[in-house]
Parts: C-alpha cells; structure tokens; sequence
C-alpha cells in the first residue's frame, strides 16, 4: 500500500536483473537535480526499518527520478526486493550525500565495476564521455545470467571489456585482467576508477600500481547516519583515518587500508545473519516467503 504522505518517494519503475539482483527507479526531481556522480542516499523501505546507504546508479533531471541497484543479502534488502513494486513508495529518502567524484582533466580512463558495483560506476564513466575522455569500461561478473548494463556502457564507452568468472560471456577471468589488457594496449591511460567488493577493489588497486596510474575506488562501509557524526563508516587512508560518508566514498585506492576495511565489514555478520533468519522464519509462519518475490 502506497502512503500518499511520501509520493515524493514513489516508486516508478523496477527491474530485476537476477534472483537477487534488482533496480529501483524513483521519482524525486528535486534529488535528480543535485544528484553527482559518485554521491549516494541513505534509505528507509519503513517506519521501523534500518537505514542503509545505496549508491546512485543514476539520475534522470528531465523524468525528476534517481536509480538504485539493489542486492538482496541481508534482512532489509531481502525485504525491500519483497515489498518495493511499482506504486509503492520508500518511507525515506535523505541525499544526495558524500562529496561527488572528481573528474580531472585525465584525457584516456577506465571506469571498471565489479558485479553490483557495476551500477554506481556507470554515473561516472558518463561524466568523464561527456567531458570529453576516452572511455574504456571494464565490468565483471560471475556469469552471463548476471550481466546487466552492457548496452548503456557500450552507448558512452569508446571500448568495452566484459570479463566472467566462467567465460560465459566476454573474456574469461577478472576485471583485473581487463585491466591488464586495457594498460597493454593503451599505455597513456591516466586513471582507473573502481566499483565493487572490498577485494576486488584491492586487486584493481594492486594491477595500477606497478605502473603508477592514479587509481581511485568508491567506498560502502558500515554506515548509520551518513554525516559524520556516528563514526561507524571511518577507514584508514595512508596515515590517516577518514569518514567515508562525508570525507568520501572516493578515495586514492593505492592509500586505502583494504585489509581494515573488510574486518569492519565482517563486525556484524552474526548479528546480520541472525536477523535475515529471524526475518526468514517471519515469512514463512506468514506464507510469504522468498517464492512471493516477483522476478521478471
């Protein structure tokens, strides 16, 4: 049922790429309008739900809409992929927060994503086409079932690299490996953007740095308020420790402690594990389980 109080917040479109995998398409022109590449929104689904912290995939001023790309793994986002369909809308929306990426006047780049960080790269592999770069796209997935995007890199990319887990699609192997063939073929690559798991980035981090191609990656750690004020969200960056809601997400990945990192991200996983079971137990005494999730 749609609260007619936050049809600010309605939903207008939704897509789903895989069984856990899906978009949300929101209208809020006035978002839309200060919406950057690289900043994101913290989201309620419900008046008792968690705050989390989503990436902007994209934003369309003329539609007044922001996109969001959505993972079901854990309780909240399990029921947000049960309950957000067309016609609902989100109890609230607070953004768009964090500092936007920074476009220098690198002329050739390669704007790499890693499953869903596929999504939130895509805003700044069009920022930098229209500031007029060479644009090389690197995205990763396990498999063909989860390739989503091409077609909307491929109309803003001067190249594209799909790299599978399984060879299924693209090139076999990693986005490092498409890294790796990127730099190969065009020495004068002056920066790497990445988007994806913790590890992931650290690999792409690692493939830049024997060349010394300035690498930036985009940060989601654990994250309450999304101002600075909870400290849930500080990583080591060199010698120094940042908040990555407001000091971030971007920062110079060949800097990041990514070894901190992903042990902060591991802090809560019983505590995350025993609520998506205590939820999952709710749905299936109440005859909604995972088969009621709609899947086009």
């Amino acid at each position: 049922m749609t609260d007619s109080s936050n049809q600010k917040f309605l939903i207008v479109r939704r897509e789903d790429f895989s069984d856990v995998t899906f978009l949300l398409e929101i209208s809020h022109p006035m978002m839309a309008r200060a919406a950057k590449p690289g900043q994101f929104v913290i989201v309620m689904s419900h008046a008792e739900g968690e705050r989390i912290p989503l990436t902007i995939a994209d934003f369309d001023r003329e539609r007044g809409t922001i996109t969001l790309v959505i993972q079901a793994v854990g309780k909240t986002t399990l029921e947000m992929q049960r309950n957000c369909q067309v016609g609902t809308a989100l109890y609230g929306l607070a953004g768009p927060m964090g500092i936007p990426s920074h476009l220098s006047d690198a002329k050739k780049v390669v704007c790499v994503g890693g499953g869903l960080g596929v999504a939130p790269v895509y805003p700044q592999a069009r920022a930098w086409k229209e500031s007029g770069a060479y644009v090389i796209g690197v995205l990763g997935f396990r498999n063909k079932d989860l390739l989503f995007w091409e077609d909307k890199f491929r109309a803003i990319c001067d190249e594209l690299i799909i790299c599978t887990d399984d060879g299924s699609a693209g090139i076999r192997g990693f986005v490092t490996d498409g890294i790796k063939l990127a730099l190969e073929k065009h020495p004068d690559i002056e920066e790497v953007v990445a988007i994806g798991p913790p590890v992931m980035m650290k690999a792409c981090a690692e493939a830049t740095r024997p060349s010394g191609v300035k690498t930036m990656v985009s940060l989601n750690p654990i994250m309450v308020d999304g101002t600075g004020m909870c400290g849930g969200c500080r990583v080591k960056v060199g010698e120094t420790v940042k908040f990555a809601c407001v000091d971030g997400p971007d920062f110079d990945g060949h800097q990041v402690d990514f070894d901190d990192l992903m042990i902060r991200l591991r802090r809560y996983k019983e505590e995350e594990q025993v609520a998506k079971e205590r939820w999952s137990e709710t749905c299936r005494m109440r005859g909604i389980g995972s088969e009621a999730v709609s899947v086009n």
